[in-house]
């Protein structure tokens, strides 16, 4: 049946024409932009996702910023630690030619006077936009829990869509001169001493030839010092200003004779630790096995040392809290032969306190310089992953812009025909 009201067929042409210009329509909107899912009304999903991954390319913008600033406040701090490490090693150097009767040490303790000067002054420098890692300046605590800062370093997002940022902790450590704080004779002390104070007599196959160093107390969470290991001072519970116990940090100083040894408190360290790290800073300090005997009883937390020579010899054994790694430095006089002698000994603590700083910071930039490198990586692969989610795929785009602009033509012409359909009826009536 033929009708001049309902063109059946034009409706039909018109409709197709119609879905075929609203696909030519996306297709050069995508086209144009380079976008298959430009808006979250083509595809709400992909769309989502795609912002997600956006803003976190962009957080991960910012860590790579704070990467490189904590990459070179750190290599600051290693830089002035190694060369307080070189400074070290000259005034070292000083101190052997000192040994020498024939020498003038007055000029030989000038140069280290000048040497010691040169040394705080690298250490008061060594600062990157006025954080100083090396002078004992940082009093707050990092991610974990020791004395120092942290470096943003990554921004984690878990399966529920929770996001939480990562940090690098990175320890300060003190290489001033400064003194510290003299902790009490309860948090470590001379156990067995039954000669005259302060001297182990000399050798005489008795009690008072020897000393023995086994009584030391920790920190502990109740405020107390009561604990049996070293904690962190960062711990909860854990009072710093009782100075009847040990914490980590704390440095113990050992002198016998005209040995020096010092031995730094670390995490966990029990009694038996510390005088195993006692006897071995001794051992470094130059003590002679000859003239002494050192027995260790790591089970008992024992040291004792006795005196094997036929004079008396002096001893001390000290705690301190907040030392500069550095703080016996001041005190070297190379002037006299005995001064020269303790220097000796009390120098190489000090080398090694300024090559573990020098490794601590070493280690910690090359773990931020491989996490920069990582972000980097891990911020391309996020963009590639985007792209593959809402980028068009300009070939296949440009063959469908061909074929829907062919099919539009048809489409017109063939509403062009459908609409002439009626004129036909007209011939019926002629």
């Amino acid at each position: 049946m033929s009708s001049i009201l309902t063109n059946n067929s034009a409706m039909v042409a018109l409709q197709t024409l119609k879905s075929i210009n609203s696909d030519l329509s996306k297709t050069q909107a995508e086209i144009a932009t380079g976008k298959s899912v430009g808006s979250a009304k083509d595809n709400s999903a992909l769309w989502a996702i795609s912002k997600v991954m956006e803003s976190d390319v962009q957080g991960f913008q910012a860590i790579s910023e704070s990467l490189s600033l904590g990459q070179s406040t750190v290599a600051v701090a290693r830089q002035g630690a190694e060369t307080v490490t070189d400074l070290l090693t000259d005034i070292k150097s000083k101190i052997v030619a000192s040994q020498e009767d024939n020498v003038d040490r007055s000029k030989i303790q000038t140069d280290i006077e000048a040497l010691t000067a040169q040394i705080t002054s690298v250490v008061g420098a060594a600062q990157f936009n006025g954080l100083n890692l090396l002078d004992g300046s940082q009093a707050g605590f990092n991610s974990n829990g020791d004395v120092g800062v942290d470096v943003l370093a990554s921004l984690d997002r878990s399966a529920d869509g929770g996001v939480s940022a990562g940090s690098i902790g990175v320890e300060s450590k003190n290489l001033s001169l400064t003194a510290g704080t003299t902790l009490a004779a309860g948090a470590a002390n001379v156990g067995t001493d039954t000669g005259t104070a302060g001297v182990i007599d000399a050798s005489n196959g008795g009690t008072t030839d020897e000393i023995v160093v086994d009584t030391f107390a920790f920190l502990d969470a109740a405020g107390g010092a009561t604990g049996t290991a070293a904690a962190k001072a960062s711990t909860a519970g854990l009072d710093t200003s009782v100075d009847t116990g040990l914490v980590v940090g704390d440095q113990l100083t050992l002198a016998v004779g005209n040995a020096k040894g010092a031995y730094t408190v670390r995490e966990g360290d029990t009694a038996e630790a510390v005088v195993a790290g006692l006897k071995g800073a001794l051992q470094s300090a130059g003590i002679s096995d000859t003239n002494f005997t050192i027995d260790i009883d790591t089970n008992a937390a024992q040291l004792r040392i006795v005196n094997e020579t036929n004079e008396d010899v002096a001893f001390s054994l000290s705690a301190t809290r907040g030392s500069g790694g550095l703080a016996g430095l001041s005190t070297i006089d190379v002037t006299t032969a005995d001064g020269a002698a303790t220097a000796l000994g009390a120098v190489e603590g000090l080398i090694q306190n300024s090559i573990d700083a020098a490794s601590s910071f070493g280690s910690v930039q090359g773990r931020i310089e491989i996490q920069s490198e990582f972000v980097g990586k891990l911020s391309d692969s996020l963009k590639s992953g985007i792209g593959t989610l809402v980028d068009a795929d300009m070939e296949e785009a440009s063959a469908r812009l061909q074929a829907l602009q062919v099919q539009q033509q048809l489409g017109v012409q063939a509403l062009s025909i459908a609409n002439q359909a009626p004129q036909s009826i007209l011939s019926l009536f002629r």
